[in-house]
């Protein structure tokens, strides 16, 4: 796969309805604007695209995991769009388990399922990538995302794929749920 570039967000939250977190909630993203191979023509197979992500899940989360800096990851999300020339089909073939291995590897590991979120679209639309716990799903406090806007990309005949990470829950949980302290981490839910 070609890339046409690589771009990186981090966003640092300190407050949240007045009161401050210790420590700040740093999510990040980063992203890989490809090349779609298969961008206006109908194919049955789409396993190219799924070999070729492993590579690019390689890439692409140990790039995501420097931008963390001193922080840990405990929670991940994945996404993809799909320039107008190309399927939402084309996305999600991207972000299979053999990107998602990828992105738990350079999490440091993790049992829960990745959430994702993958669409068809012009370059500029926005994109809430989901945020999750990493070893259970059920842990509520990580319920999260982090919202992006590509300013040129994807192109019509483009993917951009996205891999996001964040070092906590939401600042002033309190909704109850599942507490990281209670994981049990046998199936990746509780």
């Amino acid at each position: 796969m070609r890339i046409r570039k690589i771009l990186s967000f981090r966003e640092d939250v300190r407050s949240e309805a007045g009161r401050p977190g210790e420590p700040a909630l740093r999510k990040v993203a980063a992203v890989a604007v490809i090349s779609n191979p298969f961008a206006g023509v109908y194919a049955e197979d789409l396993s190219s695209l799924v070999s070729a992500s492993e590579a690019l899940g390689r890439e692409l989360s140990e790039h995501a995991a420097s931008l963390m800096g001193d922080y840990s990851i405990q929670s991940y999300g994945k996404a993809g769009v799909v320039g107008l020339a190309g399927e939402q089909e084309h996305g999600v073939a991207f972000l299979t388990t053999v990107f998602g291995n990828e992105v738990r590897r350079a999490a440091g590991g993790g049992k829960a399922w990745i959430s994702s979120m993958t669409k068809r679209a012009a370059a500029g639309s926005v994109i809430d990538v989901p945020l999750a716990f990493k070893d259970a799903l059920y842990v509520r406090s990580h319920y999260d995302g982090i919202t992006l806007m590509l300013p040129d990309a994807p192109l019509p005949d483009e993917i951009a794929i996205i891999c996001a990470y964040a070092n906590r829950g939401r600042l002033n949980h309190r909704v109850g749920g599942l507490a990281i302290q209670d994981v049990k981490g046998l199936d990746g839910l509780e």
